[in-house]
């Protein structure tokens, strides 16, 4: 997981402004990458993670002082993460590189019964995914607020708030962890999962379907979008995938396999307060006979995700759970 954007930011970021949203961005971005690993383990029903190593690759164009305060912030952020998880990260690596580069390993030891193979779906099953789409996008054109000729492309569609909030939505999403989804897919009799990253939900809907022991293939119907950014990916020409389910994902929700009659209960339990703030999930296709394949059928239905984060403070203080 790369993040030579955090560089750029820092260069454009005054001190005063540091010490506010740098800190929490620094924060943020080593939440994200601990997700992400952990969601390798999430996505087949773990909910346990026994040990973390955490691979940092420190940017040698930084200087002294821009090292000594962005490194301990994203560090922090990616054990704070790791806490969160209910578990500790005990060691790593750390590499020079030309930029910030973020990842890790989650691993545990578990009885057969609290892993889930992903490699059962049925004809009947529906497809729920636990988080939005249109990360990539949001982050994308967030940075084009300071770039007038790529602004200019998307202005007629988009605001400047709307973007903020699709952003700091984005980051929310991506730094939450599927760990209550992997807990419930067992609740729920879940028949396989894959988390959503950088293939976009149709390649890991296809590596999915291509995993299963019997013949059948995915039809998604739905494609739940953060608020604005299917616009935003029209006017720019679909450049960035999203309508063909081709755009990457960072930290992305579950791709789940589930009874048909299990799949509303799954995504009303999901929501519910036990969980926290509780988050939505959405049926958005169908398993049936076929032959391990996936596909997004030609007009999929856009859900426009609207932003929660409006009414909730998005970043954790660094150095906190959340």
């Amino acid at each position: 997981m790369s993040y030579r954007n955090c560089w750029n930011l820092y260069k454009r970021t005054t001190s005063k402004k540091m010490s506010s949203f740098w800190e929490l961005l620094c924060h943020d971005l080593g939440r994200i990458a601990c997700a992400n690993v952990l969601s390798d383990l999430y996505a087949m029903g773990v909910t346990e993670c026994d040990n973390m190593l955490m691979l940092l690759g420190v940017s040698n164009k930084m200087t002294d002082r821009e090292r000594d305060k962005v490194i301990p912030l994203i560090i922090q952020g990616f054990k704070d993460a790791a806490e969160e998880a209910g578990t500790s990260v005990t060691g790593g690596q750390t590499v020079l590189n030309p930029w910030i580069v973020l990842g890790g390993v989650a691993t545990t030891v578990c009885q057969p019964n609290e892993f889930i193979m992903p490699d059962n779906a049925v004809p009947g099953d529906v497809l729920v995914l636990t988080k939005p789409l249109g990360t990539q996008v949001a982050v994308a054109v967030h940075q084009w607020l300071d770039i007038p000729e790529k602004w200019n492309k998307i202005k007629l569609v988009v605001t400047q708030e709307d973007v903020e909030l699709a952003y700091q939505e984005a980051m929310m999403n991506m730094a939450r962890l599927n760990r209550t989804a992997a807990g419930l897919m067992h609740t729920f009799n879940a028949h396989a999962a894959t988390d959503i990253t950088g293939f976009g939900i149709l390649g890991h809907a296809q590596n999915l379907a291509k995993q299963q022991r019997n013949e059948v293939s995915f039809v998604i119907h739905n494609l739940p979008v953060l608020a604005k950014m299917a616009a935003v990916s029209k006017a720019c020409g679909n450049m960035f995938g999203l309508m063909h389910g081709t755009c990457p994902e960072t930290s992305g929700g579950l791709l789940i396999c589930l009874p048909r009659e299990q799949a509303a209960r799954f995504c009303a339990e999901i929501k519910s307060p036990k969980y926290g703030e509780g988050h939505q999930a959405w049926i958005i296709g169908i398993v049936e006979k076929g032959n391990r394949t996936a596909r997004i059928i030609d007009k999929p239905r856009i859900i426009e995700v609207a932003p929660q984060v409006a009414t909730q403070n998005v970043n954790p203080t660094p150095g906190a759970t959340s």
